[in-house]
């Protein structure tokens, strides 16, 4: 019966990893957020910063009349900061505030392609230790050359940052 179970768990926690995924790069690297967290994709435009956030928050944007708090994801991953480039773009996607879902840019290198990711082609996060926190990964994707890390983008903002940036909206 529990074997049974357990099966039953992984052909989900399988087709729930299943999908199309936007892929865009990050220093080199290539990530990956299911298609239905997306609402759009524009060129980089005048960012408002605003004080007292975290240096990975860049500010907020003016989008057809509302206003979206920007996250550059480089620098909320730790990673060195570049200048932005013409390839250079925001990633507006949705994610899952405190009351209802929140519209979020976040800043990427480049977009690749949209992807579509089959369950067994994606495998769970490798554990690095207790010490660092990949809850915000949902998989990794193996792919021809190489392998694509699948974003939770819903995780990849603690709730309190979510709040906070719901303030400077």
């Amino acid at each position: 019966m529990t074997e049974a179970k357990t099966m039953d768990q992984a052909v989900n926690a399988m087709t729930d990893r299943e999908g199309k995924y936007l892929t865009f790069t990050l220093d080199d690297e290539e990530y990956g957020i299911g298609i239905l967290k997306i609402k759009e994709i524009i060129g980089m435009m005048p960012i408002t910063t605003v004080p007292q956030t975290p240096e990975f928050v860049k500010g907020v944007i003016n989008l057809r009349g509302k206003v979206i708090p920007v996250v550059d994801l480089r620098l909320r991953f730790g990673m060195e900061a570049i200048d932005y480039t013409e390839r250079t773009c925001i990633i507006v996607v949705e994610i899952a505030g405190q009351a209802d879902t929140v519209q979020i840019g976040t800043v990427v290198d480049s977009v690749s392609e949209v992807l579509n990711i089959k369950g067994e082609d994606v495998e769970d996060t490798p554990t690095f230790g207790a010490k660092l926190d990949t809850d915000y990964i949902l998989g990794m994707a193996k792919m021809e050359g190489g392998v694509k890390i699948l974003l939770d983008i819903d995780r990849v903002l603690t709730a309190e940052e979510i709040v906070l940036l719901e303030k400077a909206a």
